[in-house]
């Protein structure tokens, strides 16, 4: 006799319950175990300029830097789809607009760090709009374009920037100091990112980057929010890029706005998993580890194995380590992370 008639629940209605069940508690397990990991990490991250020797401060700073790009890069890349290969123009500006305020300004580094984020969010509203018109390689190959541009300009304005013999910043031991503002730029990030992904916003931002133009016909404004993704992206690259230079005291064009700075970023995004909260941490975590660990062993192969090990990323983890954690019910599967 059907349900509606007997007022009970079907059969498998019954039979679904357990199974609903079940899906809850798994996903609820995996909620506690994946955020008591992010907050062990976060405590032995906070600690280690306490406990750790420079080396180790140094090395976990380098990894800050790498996923506050690495985020940052999700940001308009993983959501929209907008891949670029000129991620790393924006760190550069942030590096050479605090360079030139403390130097030629004679501003305090965290005034100029300040000045660097102001001047790189302007830079992404500046070149966003006309480049996020392009669309797949061309738009990839268009921003690769802008930051060898930026490159070959800051080389030749040397009585600004000093130039390819790089500018000099007055030397300060600040590599505690830096440390901490990066760890707060790296979760500044993480945390934009996380409120991105749990308002509509974000919703539309994925719906741009599975058919763009469905979702103009749906009346989604495509084009201010791609511009402002990009903005924010920018902005916290050039913070990145701002604290970077205060704490080594030195930058080149060459460094700075290397283009092996956006292929880590792309590589720590992917092997996460790109478009989600933190795919980028949880990428920048395992990459640096094992790219030190390769340099350690191999100083004069790391380049070329690390090389490989993309490849594989994009072969065998489409999904990146987020897809894995789900599969195996130690991560929720939830567009929110």
């Amino acid at each position: 006799m059907p349900a509606s008639t007997s007022g009970a629940p079907s059969t498998d209605e019954l039979s679904d319950e357990p199974a609903a069940t079940s899906a809850r508690a798994t996903g609820r397990r995996g909620m506690r175990i994946y955020t008591g990991f992010i907050g062990a990490v976060a405590v032995a991250i906070a600690l280690v300029p306490v406990f750790g020797s420079n080396y180790t401060k140094t090395f976990v700073l380098q990894a800050l830097m790498s996923c506050a790009l690495a985020a940052s890069w999700n940001l308009i890349s993983g959501f929209t789809g907008y891949v670029s290969f000129g991620h790393s123009a924006f760190f550069g500006i942030g590096a050479y607009a605090t360079g030139i305020a403390i130097v030629r300004g004679g501003l305090p580094a965290p005034i100029a760090i300040i000045v660097a984020g102001i001047s790189t969010a302007t830079a992404g509203l500046l070149f966003g709009y006309p480049a996020l018109r392009l669309r797949g390689p061309y738009f990839a190959v268009g921003m690769l374009g802008v930051a060898e541009a930026i490159r070959v300009g800051v080389t030749v304005a040397e009585p600004l920037t000093g130039g390819g013999k790089g500018l000099v910043l007055v030397p300060e031991d600040v590599l505690t100091v830096s440390y901490y503002a990066m760890f707060a730029v790296a979760i500044a990030t993480v945390l934009v990112t996380y409120r991105v992904a749990t308002l509509p916003v974000g919703l539309r931002l994925l719906a741009i980057r599975e058919d763009e133009v469905a979702a103009e016909l749906n009346g989604i404004q495509t084009t201010r929010l791609k511009i402002g993704a990009f903005a924010i992206s920018a902005l916290f690259a050039g913070l990145a890029g701002g604290i970077y230079a205060w704490q080594m005291s030195y930058i080149d064009p060459g460094t700075v706005f290397a283009g092996s700075l956006t292929v880590r970023a792309i590589a720590m995004t992917m092997l996460g998993g790109q478009g989600t909260v933190f795919g980028p941490v949880i990428g920048s975590v395992v990459l640096s580890g094992i790219s030190e660990a390769l340099w350690a062993r191999f100083p004069f192969l790391h380049t070329a194995l690390s090389g490989v090990l993309i490849i594989a990323i994009v072969l065998f983890l489409p999904g990146g380590i987020t897809q894995i954690l789900q599969d195996r019910g130690w991560l929720p599967r939830s567009r929110r992370l």
